[in-house]
């Protein structure tokens, strides 16, 4: 799978802490290999048509979309407030 990220997804990388995006970069690296990798939970939001999210750790979510074989990643950052707008 090849990989896109949205500009909000670059702003809100460029806020996280480094020992976060070390978390997140194994989460993504992750999410290319397998999709249903055990530690990541992925799973739809609820209330919208095609946005997932996943675990990079307790406390980091990674929201996405797939478009044929590529992974849209859409927002990262800390649990409440990367889901209020995945």
């Amino acid at each position: 799978m090849k990989i896109a990220r949205t500009d909000n997804f670059k702003t809100a990388w460029s806020r996280l802490e480094e020992k976060d995006k070390k978390s997140a970069r194994k989460a993504i690296a992750n999410l290319i290999a397998n999709l249903n990798y055990p530690s990541l939970r992925v799973k739809k939001i609820k209330g919208t048509n095609s946005i997932w999210e996943a675990r990079a750790s307790c406390t980091l979510r990674i929201t996405f979309q797939l478009d044929s074989d590529i992974i849209i990643l859409r927002n990262v950052g800390h649990h409440d407030e990367t889901l209020k707008q995945p």
